[in-house]
């Protein structure tokens, strides 16, 4: 009896400490949503894509060494590097020219480190998706790596690339945290769904590079979107159905 009430203990400390730990991260990133370097059409996504309890879920602190992997416009870098500015450290990776011409030239981004620049993503002729070329991130013992609405762009072998680069990336047991538009399982590619991907097949095929899944949120999820439409459409944006899964770099 005195060993359970000992392991309930220090599982509500650890409980108490893990939320102490948010707090901190919950307070930088809701001032950093309040920033003027943010446009109002990005404001007007914070509905949609929850970024607090997004980043909550995936277990983000304020101390920890993070890669966010093709940050594209900046939409969540805006919001990551005011929260690592202090105590942590926060690199963006692959396919990140614009946000080092728009977002990372303003006051305050200093910190922020551009690291595989010599990478090549490229589309080979013919294909709707791109391909990656590169020797890995230049990072080492990373807490966690991020990527949102981007693995659906690249084929297999891309895939594969960006996950292994991940998978180098973390120290063991650091968080890989996936984002992306839902696609119906196993469906063949077709007009509509090239920029969705099968939850499934991004399980398999993260799990292959060496990851395991410790976890999946509903947060995103859209019980109104048929999975039948192109993203872009204007009565799909901002209401696609997105998974949201966290995997884990092995301790052993």
């Amino acid at each position: 009896m005195t060993r359970i009430i000992l392991v309930l203990f220090l599982i509500a400390q650890c409980t108490i400490i893990y939320a102490d730990d948010f707090s901190a991260v919950e307070a930088k990133l809701k001032a950093a949503m309040e920033a003027d370097i943010r446009t109002q059409a990005e404001v007007d996504r914070d509905r949609n894509r929850k970024p607090v309890d997004t980043l909550e879920f995936f277990g983000l602190r304020d101390d920890m060494k993070i890669v966010e992997l093709l940050p594209g416009g900046g939409w969540y870098t805006k919001l990551l590097a005011p929260v690592m500015a202090e105590n942590g450290e926060f690199y963006v990776a692959l396919g990140s020219g614009r946000v080092k011409e728009r977002v990372l030239s303003q006051p305050g981004f200093e910190h922020v480190q551009v690291v595989a620049e010599d990478a090549n993503i490229y589309r080979p002729e013919g294909s709707r998706s791109y391909a990656i070329e590169m020797e890995g991130l230049g990072v080492e013992d990373a807490d966690m790596v991020l990527t949102f609405r981007n693995y659906h762009n690249f084929a297999a072998e891309g895939r594969m690339a960006m996950n292994r680069a991940a998978f180098d990336a973390l120290k063991p047991g650091g968080i890989y945290a996936v984002v992306d538009h839902t696609r119906r399982h196993m469906e063949s590619d077709n007009d509509e769904n090239r920029r969705r991907m099968d939850p499934v097949l991004a399980i398999k095929e993260i799990q292959s590079a060496g990851f395991e899944l410790v976890d999946y949120s509903t947060l995103h999820f859209r019980a109104d979107d048929e999975l039948r439409f192109e993203v872009g459409r204007k009565t799909v944006t901002g209401n696609t159905d997105r998974w949201t899964l966290k995997f884990r770099k092995p301790t052993n």
